[in-house]
């Protein structure tokens, strides 16, 4: 599959062919207001990845054989800091009640834990059921006897792609990645959480890209 990055000016070519075809390379050039010649370069990179049909005397078609490239091409060049939402976080120190009030009010299925303001673990609906169901009484055990401690956890950066993000979520089967950033804090090394990337904001991603 080729992947090309695809300037403003190929994507308005595009749209105008998808709009007239067939159109020549005269209307197309008129209606940018530019030359053909200024043109050439831009109509053989869509031609060539096949974006673009080129017929002698008739003009050019939209094949749309490389819209899955294009698809792709925007999901890349989306941060994870574009579409990451507000994190929700607990203390190491919280108890499992208070977890699991914070769980439904915010209306998550998984919350960050921190301990000093560095992230430590993260906690789950599946993690809190298990602890109820073990009898655990949920007043007195704190979170951090529970969670998934870290390094066992996977995270992302805000500089990422939407992608990356995406195959992370995938490939660890859970249902959000918190978003952090390592920063030095009173001399420590501190993972600092300042996001959250979920399977709903990917899902979001995707329907608002297909809508354009």
């Amino acid at each position: 599959m080729i992947s090309i990055e695809l300037s403003n000016r190929q994507k308005k070519i595009i749209k105008i062919v998808q709009e007239n075809e067939p159109i020549t390379s005269e209307q197309i050039a008129k209606s940018l207001s530019v030359t053909r010649a200024t043109l050439r370069p831009d109509l053989a990179i869509l031609t060539m990845v096949g974006i673009l049909d080129a017929r002698p005397k008739v003009g050019y078609f939209y094949s749309g054989r490389s819209s899955v490239n294009i698809f792709a091409q925007e999901v890349k060049n989306m941060k994870v800091r574009d579409i990451m939402s507000i994190p929700i976080i607990v203390t190491e120190e919280s108890s499992v009640y208070d977890g699991v009030v914070t769980l439904f009010l915010e209306d998550v299925g998984t919350i960050f834990v921190v301990s000093k303001g560095s992230l430590t673990g993260i906690v789950s609906r599946k993690d809190f059921l298990k602890s109820a169901m073990g009898g655990v009484d949920m007043n007195k055990v704190p979170v951090g006897m529970i969670m998934t401690r870290s390094p066992n956890i996977a995270t992302v950066s805000p500089e990422d792609n939407a992608l990356e993000a995406a195959i992370k979520i995938m490939d660890h089967e859970v249902d959000s990645l918190p978003v952090v950033e390592k920063i030095k804090e009173n001399g420590q090394d501190i993972v600092k959480v300042i996001g959250r990337i979920s399977k709903s904001n990917i899902t979001k991603l995707f329907v608002e890209l297909c809508k354009e």
